[in-house]
């Protein structure tokens, strides 16, 4: 009676704790001196999987984003999976930044995880299925090995492990 065990690799970020995060960093921006009258603020569209953030002028856009950042950190969101982009200047002295949300594992990703794996020799087979892996195998001490291997390597994305039966 050989079952097979398996798990899902997924990265994802959970929208309601982001919301939270925003909201503290709101909060705190507001109350800040060096805030005072910049006109603050950090937009989040689930939608588009991005954040926007708005305020006076470069550095303030950087202490933003700082901001922000500690509050996700505490939160323990997964901090690879936000990507700045270019801060933008705008007319009117406003300064904007998009900062893109990386929900699920890219395609490259996957293969560069897949292709780890096999390197491996690890007895393990291993499926892309969207945006997420799916590992089975007979063994689930090959299961574990697996697990080890990928919170080892650095694929620029956080990766969890969940589903296992």
């Amino acid at each position: 009676m050989a079952s097979e065990f398996s798990f899902d690799v997924v990265s994802k970020v959970d929208y309601n704790i982001v919301d939270e995060a925003i909201a503290v960093a709101m909060k705190e921006i507001v109350n800040r001196y060096d805030f005072k009258g910049s006109n603050s603020d950090i937009n989040f569209d689930k939608k588009a999987n991005t954040l926007l953030l708005m305020s006076s002028d470069d550095y303030k856009i950087k202490a933003l984003y700082d901001a922000l950042l500690t509050k996700l950190s505490k939160r323990g969101l997964p901090l690879k999976n936000f990507e700045p982009q270019k801060i933008d200047n705008a007319l009117g002295g406003q300064a904007k930044q998009v900062i893109k949300i990386q929900q699920g594992i890219p395609q490259d990703k996957a293969k560069e995880i897949v292709k780890a794996i096999k390197e491996q020799k690890l007895k393990a087979n291993v499926s892309i299925q969207g945006d997420t892996l799916r590992v089975t195998s007979k063994s689930k001490d090959e299961l574990q090995n697996v697990m080890t291997l990928l919170r080892g390597g650095d694929f620029g994305i956080t990766l969890q492990f969940d589903n296992f039966r």
